[in-house]
């Protein structure tokens, strides 16, 4: 079964807690706390794999879990980190956020993408000792990993994609000129999905065709197979627009064209409008009375398209047809890759209330589950990303909550695995 498009949820692992321990050994007092931090959590990360040509492996696991970070240890043992999910796509996947439709990644390059971070790891309590509270009995719990419900679609990655309705020999093209090896027959909707061929034209001269399933009148809305595969010619650099001349099932080829380049119009003006050769097909067929020949090259030269006879099946004129593309390609910019569109929503603040507020001497330990999320997605090293995490706690209340309970200036306030000195 061929798979092209599915919805699924990832999730990061997150940090492992870290550990409330003290030194214990022989001839040695008052050893100390020497709790070790929590593992960070494993990452999700996507990872283009060529041996793969649709998304069936989601057809069935739609749920995607990387593992959590170990807990510290005493003796100062830092936990394992949570190894990365890795999940493999074909190539030509774009992965979109399943709330606003927008790009996330494109994976049509060689590099993975991490599409969720894994959580960071708690700190031990061998972090809080001081000249002043040498036994400290607490630690940090990790943070939790993102998550994200996104869809992959696949979009073949092709330079010329044959387009036109069932049963003009788009599958017979693509077998006499590649080694690919697509049902044929002579029915509509023989083929049920997109064939991928190799043209190679001359030494160090090639390209990739698609044969995409056969699109009827209304595959802009659904009608047929159509509208499941248009898709994957939005990536082509150039159609070839097959059309029968033989008049072999009653069908007008001027009609037939007309009604094609309607659909793709419909389905995307800018497909539409893409450079296209239109190949006149089974002129082997064509009985010498009709006037069908004729009056589609009037057509279709009058609207600036490169024309040409061929016949798939006898391999007529196909070289040509190849040579043509071929010529054409070389002076067409490359294979779309899409550009990112989508931008993670800031983390807001909650209300300060909600949060845990524990007071030791002259450290406030403050934690929450919306602080968890704010400080996962906030870069420490970066000064407009600790600005803004400034302002959402100020925005929260927190600040007017701690000085309400007594805090002064000089003292520590400890969220997660940051830490600072409160001035008013």
């Amino acid at each position: 079964m061929f798979v092209d498009k599915v919805r699924i949820y990832v999730r990061a692992g997150s940090g492992g807690n870290g550990a409330v321990a003290f030194h214990r050994e022989k001839y040695v007092a008052a050893g100390g706390p020497d709790g070790g931090d929590g593992g960070n959590g494993g990452s999700i990360v996507l990872r283009v794999d060529d041996n793969l040509s649709t998304l069936m492996d989601f057809r069935y696991k739609r749920k995607y879990t990387a593992p959590n970070g170990e807990d510290g240890r005493g003796k100062r043992c830092r936990g394992k980190n949570g190894e990365d999910l890795v999940i493999r796509v074909p190539r030509g996947t774009v992965v979109r956020d399943a709330e606003t439709n927008a790009v996330i990644q494109d994976m049509s390059g060689d590099g993975d993408y991490v599409l969720c971070r894994g959580g960071r790891g708690g700190w031990g309590n061998q972090h809080f000792a001081t000249p002043t509270r040498q036994v400290p009995r607490f630690a940090k719990a990790g943070l939790p990993g993102e998550e994200h419900e996104v869809v992959l679609e696949l979009k073949l990655l092709a330079d010329v994609g044959l387009v036109g309705f069932p049963n003009v020999g788009k599958s017979t093209l693509l077998s006499v000129t590649s080694n690919a090896h697509p049902k044929i027959a002579n029915y509509h909707f023989t083929t049920l999905y997109p064939n991928l061929g190799v043209i190679y034209v001359d030494e160090g001269v090639s390209f990739v065709m698609a044969d995409i399933p056969g699109i009827i009148e209304g595959a802009a809305d659904g009608v047929g197979l159509g509208h499941d595969f248009l898709r994957h010619i939005d990536r082509c650099r150039l159609l070839v627009h097959i059309v029968d001349v033989s008049g072999s099932e009653d069908r007008d080829p001027v009609a037939d064209f007309e009604a094609i380049h309607e659909e793709l119009r419909r389905y995307s003006p800018e497909l539409a409008a893409r450079p296209m050769l239109v190949a006149a097909n089974k002129a082997d067929l064509l009985p010498p009375e009709s006037g069908n020949l004729a009056r589609l090259r009037d057509y279709v030269t009058q609207r600036g398209y490169p024309f040409f006879v061929i016949s798939a099946a006898t391999t007529q004129g196909t070289r040509e047809l190849m040579r043509a593309v071929a010529d054409r390609l070389a002076h067409l910019p490359p294979v779309t890759v899409y550009e990112r569109e989508y931008v993670k929503p800031l983390p807001e603040a909650g209300d300060a209330q909600e949060l845990q507020i524990e007071h030791d001497e002259d450290l406030w330990i403050v934690s929450g589950s919306w602080l968890q999320r704010l400080l996962a997605d906030i870069n420490l090293e970066d000064y407009e990303s600790r600005m803004y995490f400034d302002r959402q706690l100020r925005k929260s209340g927190l600040f007017d909550r701690l000085e309400a309970m007594g805090i002064e200036d000089g003292d520590t306030v400890s969220i997660y695995d940051l830490e600072f000195e409160y001035t008013r």
